[in-house]
């Protein structure tokens, strides 16, 4: 069963800035960086979609985690670089494989923790 990744487009680039030098917005950056960690990694468990507008505008750069029969899960206040999406992906993955979509605190990367907003019912 394939996972969706969804990732918010219109987030800021952070909490203050709208767009980077570029013209990007956070989101589109990091959507741009999350489709590069997928290619590179082969994550194919994974659906990476794009949305304008996860409305969690206090945490910028958004992802959305769901997939059937699980819980599904908002994060954000990552920043739009490489890392952070190797970090999403990382988590994203481990989500997929789970039995339940419980994946255990000591398995999350570093960078997931202190990230999640909310935690949605099936």
């Amino acid at each position: 069963m394939t996972a969706r990744l969804v990732v918010c487009t219109t987030c800021r680039f952070s909490s203050e800035e709208p767009v980077d030098a570029d013209g990007l917005s956070g989101g589109q950056a990091l959507l741009k960086a999350v489709v590069t960690a997928v290619e590179a990694t082969g994550a194919n468990a994974l659906q990476v979609e794009a949305q304008a507008c996860l409305w969690a505008c206090r945490s910028h750069c958004v992802v959305y985690l769901a997939q059937p029969g699980k819980p599904a899960y908002v994060a954000g206040t990552f920043a739009p670089t490489n890392d952070a999406a190797k970090t999403i992906i990382d988590f994203a993955r481990r989500y997929a494989a789970s039995f339940d979509g419980a994946v255990p605190y000591r398995e999350w990367p570093e960078g997931m923790k202190g990230r999640f907003i909310a935690r949605l019912p099936e």
